[in-house]
């Protein structure tokens, strides 16, 4: 049988992502600054969403990008045979809905990767220091520096939501999502299956999904511009 290389790209992000999580082949899950990265993250992303979240038209997608794009998943308990479970999906799901999914899981991937490696510049930069403030934050950013690695970050953020914006408009997308939701739940794919959902009911209500995936991009670009800048108060 040939080879699909959507399928094997999505079984090479599932099992980037399961290692990533493993704290046997990445000790630096257990590194103590992670928690408070992620919570001070978390809190710095919904103040710079909050004129979205006030947007009844906005807020649903607002949200979404806040705990399913942006969130840090474990998709570590996952079946770990992906290969079994992809092409399954594979027949349920058009081409372009996979692509969202695929670049879903590799942005969940790169952002935790960026995120073990900054908890790990905390813990050199500031050793005796328990909480995180922005001066803090944005030292640790330049110190972990790839800024060609935060750029894609941000391209990945725009794809999803531009993918999650065309399936939107694409027939019959729908019924295909809930036609799978039993085989997806069935085969450990609920997270997925949940994700896409989620993703299309808040895109659905949006309107111009696109128009509001380029002002998270560009604002998010401007973010990251600033902080390598070393410029006073990045997330102004």
């Amino acid at each position: 049988m040939a080879r699909n290389p959507l399928v094997e790209r999505l079984g090479r992000r599932l099992r980037w992502h399961q290692s990533l999580h493993d704290p046997q082949q990445e000790p630096r899950n257990r590194l103590r600054w992670l928690p408070e990265l992620r919570r001070w993250q978390a809190e710095r992303l919904e103040a710079s969403f909050e004129h979205f979240l006030n947007d009844p038209k906005r807020r649903a997608a607002a949200l979404f990008f806040l705990t399913d794009v942006y969130g840090d998943h474990d998709f570590s308990g996952r079946d770990a045979n992906v290969a079994k479970v992809m092409p399954m999906m594979q027949r349920l799901l058009p081409a372009a809905v996979l692509h969202t999914v695929a670049d879903g899981i590799e942005l969940g991937a790169l952002t935790h990767a960026l995120d073990v490696r900054m908890a790990e510049a905390l813990q050199r930069i500031a050793p005796g220091r328990r909480k995180l403030d922005a001066e803090l934050y944005a030292k640790a950013y330049r110190e972990v520096g790839h800024p060609r690695l935060r750029r894609h970050q941000i391209d990945l953020i725009a794809e999803v939501g531009v993918g999650l914006a065309r399936a939107v408009k694409t027939p019959g997308v729908a019924t295909l999502l809930k036609l799978s939701r039993g085989p997806a739940k069935a085969t450990g794919l609920g997270d997925l299956q949940g994700f896409l959902e989620r993703g299309f009911a808040a895109f659905a209500a949006l309107g111009d999904g696109k128009a509001f995936v380029r002002d998270i991009e560009e604002a998010e670009r401007e973010v990251s511009r600033r902080l390598f800048a070393g410029e006073p108060d990045p997330f102004a």
